[in-house]
């Protein structure tokens, strides 16, 4: 189920990118600023077991829309240099194994992107909050419903527009109920994503 809903939003997200060339074309608007973007992106989960206490195999789709505003822009032309963003992003993960499970969490994250590609902008990001799941009884590593999801990454945006940005990346998750209930054995697993963004203002 989970894997055909996967299969769906990306061929909706492909989807939306072929029309986004020729939607901004048709608007007459002058150059956008970077400050803040809105956007989401969409990953299927790839299990990751560092103890033996992680049995489980996580897998399933996790979908993150977010926000996010510059907070530091580049201060000089090195090819290292670039901007920092600080921004909230909303976290939704659909899981169908080892058994059919979700969580719902809210995590604040900031990104460092470097800007001297041009269009191409790679960038590293992390962030951490809150996770509600359906875990305890489900879940064997996480006795608690409450818990925590840690991540961090890196990816790269490239400009299709003034407007309109193309997302992709990889991140390395980590859920936990940080010893507020046992058993937290922990589970880890791996993001691939694909998204898009737009600049507001």
């Amino acid at each position: 189920m989970f894997i055909h809903l996967f299969g769906a939003m990306v061929v909706w997200l492909c989807a939306g990118l072929a029309w986004l060339p020729l939607a901004s074309a048709q608007e007459a608007s002058p150059a956008i600023s970077e400050r803040q973007t809105v956007g989401v992106v969409v990953g299927g989960m790839l299990p990751v077991r560092f103890m033996d206490g992680q049995s489980s195999k996580l897998n399933g789709v996790s979908v993150h829309p977010y926000w996010q505003i510059v907070v530091m822009s580049p201060t000089s032309h090195e090819w290292w240099s670039g901007s920092v963003a600080l921004g909230v992003e909303a976290a939704f993960l659909g899981i169908a194994e080892p058994t059919s499970a979700y969580g719902l969490g809210v995590t604040p994250k900031v990104v460092y992107t470097f800007t001297s590609f041009g269009p191409l902008k790679p960038y590293i990001e992390g962030g951490g909050g809150p996770l509600w799941t359906n875990f305890d009884g489900r879940i064997p590593e996480q006795g608690s419903d409450f818990n925590f999801l840690v991540w961090g990454g890196a990816g790269a945006t490239y400009d299709l527009t003034t407007r309109w940005v193309l997302n992709a990346g990889l991140r390395f998750s980590h859920i936990s109920n940080a010893d507020t209930d046992s058993p937290n054995g922990g589970l880890n697993y791996l993001l691939p994503f694909i998204g898009v963004s737009a600049k507001l203002f």
